[in-house]
């Protein structure tokens, strides 16, 4: 309700949601197609709760309009406040909204992960499909050497890719629950405020019976009325989390992050960050196994390109 006037009898334009994400989810990467579908899901849910806040501030400025044709004063001056109180509820469905994609957001760092994994996955399937055909066709074949070293770089690489889907996957999905968890907590409590001072304004209104032909007492709350407007633009003000942070490893954990900014791109990342110190060493143990298995005739030639860092 911050620098909101007193009244709803003049309301903005309800602000369109457009997307071109209609498909988005329907192709892609086998590994992160059924993602891709919950984040789309979730942009329809994010869609409804707006419009359910667009609703409820068409209903605020109606009832306001409806107190203002009875030609009560008090009916006039509470309808006109309670529309007040009920559009900034709708005005909390949005905000919860635009935090809902803040959450939808972190969700696509897993899903860019997953199809930046597909392809090392998809390399190494089809090296290994490529020497069990050689195998069968033509056992001795000098180019089975080459690819089996072939073999130990994709396998190297598939290694430190699944690695970092792994972390991204534990630390982004925590990030984006706790987001859309503290999210749900700030809606609620925001929500109890309102309610709690629109009721108190309930009590402005005389409803003690009157019998025909006598003339009910003037309304005098108007002060006292606005007053509850202002403590629960205050309450809200200073309102203030309390929720206690969630425990988080990002110091030692390495996540494959895109930043704040990819929260409203739908786009797809391609390539793996590889620059864990961890993951370095474990792809070249993995190597150097490899290479005390193969064959004592290898080629110098055929021995493994070290990874790019």
């Amino acid at each position: 309700m911050t620098n909101r006037t007193l009244s709803i009898r003049s309301r903005k334009e309800p602000r369109h949601r457009f997307t071109i994400n209609t498909f988005r989810g329907m192709s892609g990467p086998e590994l992160s197609r059924k993602l891709s579908r919950l984040i789309k899901s979730e942009n329809s849910a994010i869609g409804a709760y707006e419009a359910a806040g667009r609703e409820r501030g068409s209903i605020a400025s109606q009832l306001s309009d409806w107190g203002e044709s009875t030609e009560d004063d008090a009916i006039s001056d509470i309808s006109d406040k309670l529309g007040v109180m009920m559009a900034e509820m709708g005005e909390q469905e949005d905000v919860f909204a635009q935090n809902l994609e803040d959450y939808r957001g972190t969700l696509k760092h897993i899903r860019n992960m997953e199809s930046s994994v597909q392809p090392s996955r998809e390399q190494r399937q089809k090296v290994t499909d490529e020497i069990a055909k050689l195998k069968y066709k033509d056992p001795n074949s000098p180019r089975l050497t080459t690819l089996e070293h072939e073999l130990v770089r994709a396998e190297a690489q598939n290694l430190v890719a699944e690695a970092q889907l792994s972390n991204t996957t534990r630390t982004k999905l925590k990030e984006a629950f706790d987001i859309h968890l503290a999210a749900v907590v700030e809606r609620a409590e925001k929500q109890i405020i309102l309610a709690k001072h629109a009721r108190r304004l309930l009590d402005y209104i005389d409803d003690t019976p009157v019998v025909p032909g006598d003339a009910r007492q003037s309304y005098e709350h108007e002060l006292e009325a606005r007053g509850v407007l202002e403590d629960a633009e205050n309450d809200l003000r200073s309102w203030r989390p309390s929720l206690e942070p969630m425990a988080t490893a990002d110091q030692e954990v390495p996540v494959h992050g895109n930043g704040a900014a990819d929260h409203d791109s739908d786009g797809v990342n391609a390539g793996v960050e590889s620059d864990s110190v961890i993951n370095v060493v474990t792809t070249s143990t993995t190597v150097e196994k490899k290479q005390v298995n193969e064959p004592q005739a290898s080629t110098p030639e055929a021995q493994p390109v070290p990874l790019a860092s």
